[in-house]
This record gives C-alpha cells, sequence and structure tokens, in this order.
C-alpha cells in the first residue's frame, strides 16, 4: 500500500509540473513581454488564457502536500526541517504571483498595474526555481531525516540546475499552450510570436540538459543510475521523443496536439525521477516502507483518493477540456490592441 502511495505522490508531482507549470511559464514569458506597449498584446492573452484555470492548478500543490504529509510524515519532516527556506520562498512567491495576476486586470491605474505585474512576473520565476532547488537536494541525497536547514541543501549544483530547468520547462509548456491559444483565439500575431519562445525555450531545456549530466553523475549518483538505466532510461526517452515531437509539430505550424506532447514530456520526465529514486524517497537514507505512515492511516488515505478521483477527477477532466477548446472565456479585439485605455496613464 504504502508504494501504491508513493506512485500517487510522483503521479500528482507530475500533475502539478504540467498544470502549474504552465501556469508559471505564462508569468516567465509576462516578465519578458516587453513595456507597457510592446507587451500588452502577450500579456492580455497571459490574462486569458490563464484565467479559467489558474486556481484549479494549485489544487494538485495542495494534493502533493496533503499525500506527503499523511502518507509519508518522516519524509514530510524531513524534506521541510531541511528546506524551509526555498519552500518558504517558493510559499511567498505562490501569494505574491497569485495577487499580482488577481489585481492586475482590473487596476486602471499605469503605476499599480507595474506593481501588480512586476509581483506575478518576478514570482513566477522564483517559485518554480526553488521547488526544483528542493527536488534537486533530494535527489543527490543531501536531505536526511535530523538534517540540519543549511544552504548546502538546495544552493548546490544539483539544485541549481534543477531550478533551471524546472524554469526552463515551465518556459517551454507556457510558451507552447499559449501558443495554441493566440491560434484559437484569432490573435495569429502572437502564434508566431509564442512559437519563437518555445522552441527557444526547449534549446534551452537541451543545453541545461547537457551541463547537468555530469554534475549529477558525480553529485547525485543514485539518482543518475536510475535514470540511465531499465525503466528510468526507457522514460527519459519517452520523454524525449516527446519533446521533439512538440517541436516538429510547431516547426511545422501543426499545433491539435503540441499541448499533449509538451505535457507528455513534462509528466515523463517526472515519472522518470520516481524510478531512479525508488525504492527511496529520500536517497540513499529513507525508504517508502521506512518512511511510511501507519497502516490504518495509509488505508483511509487510498479512499480518499479514489473518492477524491470519482468526484473531482470528472470536473478537473471537463474544465481542462473546456479550456482547451477555448469556451470558458473569448478574447476581444480590444484585448490584444497595442494601444491603451485612457484610464491606462493616469
Amino acid at each position: 500500500m504504502a508504494d501504491f502511495i508513493a506512485w500517487v505522490l510522483v503521479a500528482v508531482i507530475a500533475a502539478y509540473a504540467c498544470g502549474g507549470g504552465t501556469d508559471y511559464g505564462a508569468g516567465f514569458w509576462d516578465l519578458l513581454a516587453g513595456g507597457p506597449e510592446r507587451g500588452k498584446g502577450p500579456r492580455a492573452l497571459i490574462d486569458h488564457a490563464m484565467a479559467p484555470v489558474w486556481e484549479v492548478n494549485n489544487v494538485w500543490l495542495i494534493f502533493v502536500l496533503v499525500v506527503m504529509w499523511t502518507g509519508f510524515p518522516t519524509m514530510f519532516q524531513a524534506v521541510f526541517e531541511a528546506m524551509w527556506l526555498p519552500l518558504a520562498l517558493a510559499a511567498v512567491g505562490l501569494v505574491l504571483r497569485g495577487a499580482g495576476f488577481a489585481l492586475r486586470k482590473p487596476t486602471h491605474r499605469l503605476a499599480r498595474r507595474r506593481v501588480y505585474g512586476a509581483a506575478f512576473a518576478v514570482s513566477s520565476l522564483l517559485t518554480p526555481f526553488f521547488l526544483g532547488a528542493v527536488l534537486g537536494g533530494i535527489a543527490s541525497g543531501r536531505v536526511e531525516v535530523g538534517t540540519i536547514a543549511s544552504a548546502d541543501a538546495w544552493a548546490n549544483p544539483t539544485s541549481v540546475l534543477t531550478g533551471l530547468l524546472a524554469v526552463a520547462a515551465a518556459a517551454f509548456l507556457g510558451a507552447v499552450f499559449l501558443c495554441s491559444d493566440a491560434r484559437r483565439f484569432g490573435a495569429d500575431d502572437l502564434v508566431g510570436y509564442f512559437r519563437l519562445r518555445a522552441l527557444l525555450a526547449f534549446a534551452g531545456i537541451v543545453v541545461l540538459a547537457l551541463i547537468a549530466l555530469p554534475v549529477t553523475h558525480d553529485d547525485a549518483r543514485y539518482v543518475w543510475d536510475g535514470l540511465t538505466g531499465g525503466p528510468g532510461l526507457l522514460l527519459v526517452l519517452l520523454a524525449a521523443v516527446c519533446g521533439l515531437a512538440t517541436v516538429v509539430l510547431l516547426v511545422r505550424r501543426s499545433h491539435a496536439w503540441t499541448r499533449h506532447t509538451a505535457a507528455a514530456s513534462v509528466a515523463l520526465t517526472v515519472c522518470a525521477w520516481g524510478f531512479a529514486q525508488r525504492p527511496y524517497v529520500l536517497p540513499t537514507t529513507l525508504t517508502v516502507a521506512d518512511a511510511a505512515g501507519a497502516p490504518a492511516t495509509l488505508h483511509w488515505l487510498v479512499i480518499v483518493t479514489g473518492i477524491a478521483i470519482v468526484l473531482v477527477g470528472p470536473a478537473l477532466v471537463l474544465l481542462y477540456r473546456l479550456d482547451t477548446l477555448g469556451r470558458l472565456e473569448a478574447l476581444t479585439d480590444a484585448d490584444t490592441q497595442a494601444a491603451g485605455a485612457a484610464g491606462d496613464d493616469a
């Protein structure tokens, strides 16, 4: 039963990496969109594309935390004791990001919109980096039961590269999804804009992955061995195929499946990491069995998970489907025009 809960945790992390990662990626491109005039079109598209689902995507993060502290309390305590600073910074980023996104659109004063927009955009960059750094610290074996918090736990080579890869993957997902959003919303000038950025983000992922090869070989050997053999290697290869398929589809301007292949590449990478760490939740000191909670707790956690899948799953699938079809909110011409409203100059 503990193994089943562990795979549920990996699956939920993969779901958050895809859903939340897409939102972080949109914020990343919001940060690089330029000034008020130049960036008005891309930012309007980002606002409309994210509005129906950005709060829902955070449900996956809540599920991750619930499964961790309920199913693996020893792991939860060790991670949060050793990594409290990057996790606190990520949490602050989540709050500022949500507040900035929610308050930016209805605000008409230019100065305030800039402040809210900056909070949203900068937090969209920092939050995935710190979350990735935490995963890198865990993968490199720097977190054990009783580990005292220190900068080395999350500011090491593996953590930094994992954080940068998380940012690059989010940027890739965000650009791919926004490219499809621009197409279905009729913002034709933004289709090529985000296609180029998706290709650049993928190139960044490739460069960072090549840099990470020798680093993880020396700094995270157990996970390296898991990723270069067995099911871990197979999933890595499948993730690479999905990533390359996304690039080919973007180059050919065929957007029907780009969202699916891009999300699959990220989800398969997370699953490969799960296979690489097994049977440990904290390599190489704490196994899944040792970290698991009481059998009765795991039993009820399985029941609650099943109930959540039955009750919440169909609603989430419907929401994502409607969003993909563009039926939740239409993008108007006024939102994509470069000219600002008169109140923006106040």
